[in-house]
C-alpha cells in the first residue's frame, strides 16, 4: 500500500506564492534540490491539480539539452518516470507522457490507488492537497520552509481543516531553508 504524501515549498509564514502569484523566492539550491530528488524518488504518482500540473510540464522537457545542472537532470529523470494524475475540468488531454486527466476528484478511487499501489503517491498543489486532507487521505506532509516573508498569497495549507501531525523528522539546510516532516495521526 502507498502513502500519500503532500510536498510543499512555502514561506516561512506559509505560501506557496505570493499575492502576484510568484513563486521565485523559492527556487531550491543544488543542496535542496538534491533533497528533493532523493524524497521524490520513491513516487510512483503525482497526483495534481491543472495550475500545479502546468508548472511541472517544464520537467517534461527539462535537461535534455544538455545544459542543465546534474541536480536538474537528475530531477527531470524522476518527475518522467512517475505516472500523472491531473484533476482539471478545463484540461481535456494531457501534454506530457504517463499523465491522465481525471474532472473531478473522487476520494474513494484515490484511497484504492493508495491500497493498490506498490509505491507512494505524492499530491501536488495546495488546494487540491486541501481537498485530499479534508477527505482523510494524506498520510504525511513535508514542508520546505524558505526563510522569507511574502505577507500573503496562496496558503500552502488549508483553512477550516484540522489534521493532527507527528513530526517524523526534519532538516536544517545550509541556505536557511528548514525541511519538516510528519505524519498524519489517524
Amino acid at each position: 500500500m502507498g502513502k500519500l504524501i503532500y510536498s510543499a515549498i512555502a514561506s516561512l509564514d506559509g505560501y506557496v506564492e505570493d499575492r502576484s502569484g510568484a513563486f521565485d523566492w523559492a527556487a531550491p539550491d543544488a543542496e535542496v534540490h538534491a533533497f528533493v530528488n532523493d524524497l521524490e524518488r520513491p513516487i510512483g504518482t503525482y497526483l495534481y491539480g491543472r495550475r500545479m500540473y502546468e508548472t511541472m510540464t517544464y520537467w517534461e522537457t527539462a535537461g535534455l539539452d544538455g545544459d542543465s545542472h546534474p541536480v536538474e537532470v537528475d530531477y527531470a529523470a524522476i518527475w518522467r518516470a512517475a505516472d500523472k494524475i491531473v484533476f482539471s475540468r478545463t484540461l481535456d488531454a494531457p501534454s506530457t507522457a504517463r499523465t491522465r486527466i481525471e474532472h473531478d476528484f473522487d476520494a474513494a478511487a484515490i484511497e484504492q490507488l493508495k491500497r493498490s499501489s506498490d509505491s507512494d503517491l505524492s499530491v501536488g498543489g495546495a488546494e487540491l492537497a486541501g481537498q485530499a486532507m479534508s477527505a482523510g487521505l494524506v498520510d504525511e506532509c513535508q514542508l520546505l520552509l524558505c526563510p522569507v516573508l511574502v505577507g500573503g498569497g496562496k496558503r500552502a495549507l488549508p483553512d477550516d481543516v484540522r489534521v493532527d501531525l507527528a513530526l517524523l523528522d526534519e532538516r536544517r539546510f545550509g541556505n536557511g531553508v528548514v525541511w519538516l516532516r510528519y505524519a498524519v495521526r489517524r
